[in-house]
């Protein structure tokens, strides 16, 4: 019950957080409730690939699985909600990529350099490298994900 309670929580908090940069990047109006849901949507998937793997991975590696199949999802529902309301695909996946940016993984890499710690500034920088580098190849595999159902749409 608490689990489920505080995945509510943050899913919250991820819609409120897509919605406000939405905001930020002066989206249409129109599309702030789906660019929220999308946001709300990948967080969750993340959130849950985290607690799903909990006992078969390591920490990091639970991180960068969570964060490519969660891109995935932002991918897919932004071409869905795109084609629903005629916009483009970025209005979308600009602010729901929000919450998955790993903002505090580039912190302790400053925070390592400041303090004098290399080699945790090292470990850091390279957990950074494939968090960014799965978030790129999710969008990448959502983009061929898309292109084959768009096949299957005309065949």
């Amino acid at each position: 019950m608490l689990v489920l309670l505080q995945l509510l929580s943050q899913m919250i908090l991820a819609y409120i957080g897509t919605l406000s940069f939405g905001i930020i990047l002066n989206i249409p109006r129109r599309t702030l409730n789906r660019a929220g849901i999308v946001g709300a949507s990948a967080w969750l998937t993340y959130e849950l690939v985290l607690l799903c793997t909990q006992q078969m991975m390591d920490k990091n590696w639970r991180i960068v699985l969570g964060s490519f199949i969660a891109t995935n999802v932002i991918g897919v529902l932004s071409l869905t909600m795109s084609r629903a309301q005629k916009v483009p695909m970025l209005i979308y996946s600009i602010p729901a990529i929000f919450p998955l940016v790993p903002g505090g993984q580039a912190y302790q890499v400053v925070r390592s350099l400041v303090t004098g710690n290399r080699d945790d500034a090292v470990a850091n920088f390279e957990l950074l490298v494939i968090i960014i580098g799965a978030i790129a190849a999710g969008f990448w595999l959502a983009e061929l994900i898309n292109r084959l159902r768009g096949m299957n749409r005309l065949t």
